[in-house]
């Protein structure tokens, strides 16, 4: 790994270990919000200079291995959520996703995992490519918000709401957001399977049938959700149990079918 990546990778940490903190020790007094953040956002910036030259400006093409996606989908989710916190109070995310974009960076440098595109491609395939990977990222942190979601309902329910849980926004304000991160990543993956449908020519040729298939899975899942939300009010557990399932579905039909093809088959 190049000092950079290491400087960014403990900058990410540093940022989380911040935020968990002040999640830990609520009463105590500490830095602002975009002083906790503010490691969090140079390592951003680092790891978007890494992935450029490393995707967008390699001799070889256009890199689309499978960490290489892990990397940028972990970037752009930090990216994201830091520009999100300073507006809405989800800082909190910060705790699982900053980690794991420090994993995903590592994994991308270390990883010698690499499936090169033609700088030639289609550009209506590029757009594809792209927003499926923004869908993918924002429904992601809509992942990581249900998950303290269901953490937050589930003290709440036994009666114990303890620091870490007093420190969250209120459940009301969680699901919220959660809704809307929901809805904005529903609208942007609809737009990625309209685009693949058109610009893709030959889903059997590219082994893509599969992805396509519980990508619908997927969208079906997070729409009947929406739809729930807006006739019968669907909140709680129920919702968590929803999003979660087309989290996982989304999940395979990206990166597992992406796993299989490139690391299993080596194809």
């Amino acid at each position: 790994m190049s000092i950079v990546s290491s400087l960014a990778v403990i900058l990410y940490l540093s940022s989380g270990i911040l935020l968990l903190r002040r999640l830990l020790h609520p009463g105590q007094p500490g830095a602002a919000k975009q002083g906790l953040l503010l490691p969090g956002l140079i390592a951003v910036i680092l790891h978007g200079w890494i992935l450029y030259h490393g995707i967008f400006n390699n001799p070889a093409g256009l890199d689309v291995g499978f960490f290489t996606i892990f990397s940028l989908v972990g970037w752009l989710v930090a990216l994201l959520l830091l520009g999100a916190a300073f507006r809405q109070p989800v800082e909190s995310l910060g705790i699982l996703v900053l980690p794991f974009t420090a994993l995903a960076l590592v994994l991308g440098q270390v990883s010698d995992q690499h499936h090169y595109l033609s700088h030639a491609l289609d550009g209506g395939l590029k757009f594809h490519i792209i927003i499926s990977i923004l869908a993918y990222s924002l429904l992601s942190i809509a992942m990581v918000q249900a998950l303290l979601l269901y953490i937050q309902d589930a003290h709440l329910h036994n009666k114990h709401p303890g620091g870490f849980i007093r420190a969250l926004p209120p459940l009301q304000t969680m699901e919220t957001l959660l809704f809307r991160m929901i809805g904005l990543g529903f609208v942007v993956l609809s737009i990625s399977l309209i685009s693949g449908i058109i610009f893709i020519d030959d889903l059997f040729a590219q082994h893509l049938v599969h992805k396509t298939v519980l990508s619908i899975i997927a969208w079906l899942l997070f729409a009947v959700l929406l739809w729930g939300r807006w006739q019968f009010g669907w909140r709680g557990r129920i919702a968590i149990r929803w999003a979660m399932s087309g989290f996982i579905m989304l999940m395979l039909a990206y990166f597992g079918s992406k796993f299989v093809i490139e690391l299993v088959l080596q194809r």
